[in-house]
């Protein structure tokens, strides 16, 4: 079932974690926090929403790190009932940031985070500024030249220390909460 998460809560600090990551670390916050900003992605592998935008995701990702934007990826849903999204399958994932595991869902639960994907992008003191959609995509990849929504909303963050005041809302699988 589709689930859009809220519009943005702007100014709304970043929530400390400590979670482990499939490169074999461990990554809080302000170990992903880049000098103009960080975004942080709650995703899964076996969301068709993620599956159909990856390329997109890392597309962003990296030309949002030259723009000095730390990017991390969390994965929170419910293991048991989802195999795809175990620890071990995210390992199988190669991505050009942290993709950490949040196997006990509390980081899902205190960012009010409500599906996959849901973007959340911070200046750089930790203040909320985007809570929107990649783009106009949704199950199926928009046009190749659908306006990068998601990164000029965060090229915004870092050249201005703000985001925009009108945000489409992100749409995704709901989170795969446990019982």
């Amino acid at each position: 079932m589709a689930v859009s998460p809220p519009v943005c809560d702007f100014g709304w600090q970043a929530p400390g974690f400590r979670l482990p990551a499939t490169d074999g670390r461990t990554y809080g916050f302000d170990d992903i926090a880049g000098p103009k900003g960080s975004l942080i992605v709650f995703m899964c592998n076996h969301c068709p929403y993620v599956k159909a935008v990856l390329d997109r995701i890392i597309r962003d990702a990296r030309d949002l790190a030259g723009l000095g934007i730390g990017v991390a990826a969390i994965s929170s849903n419910d293991a048991a009932a989802y195999p795809e999204d175990s620890f071990d399958e995210m390992k199988r994932l190669t991505l050009p940031f942290p993709y950490l595991h949040d196997a006990t869902q509390v980081v899902a639960r205190v960012w009010g985070a409500a599906c996959t994907p849901d973007f959340f992008g911070f200046d750089a003191k930790g203040g909320l500024q985007y809570r929107g959609r990649l783009d106009a995509s949704g199950r199926n990849p928009a046009p190749a030249d659908a306006r990068r929504e998601l990164f000029e909303a965060m090229k915004l963050v870092a050249e201005t220390g703000k985001g925009p005041a009108d945000q489409v809302a992100s749409m995704g699988c709901s989170i795969k909460w446990k019982a």
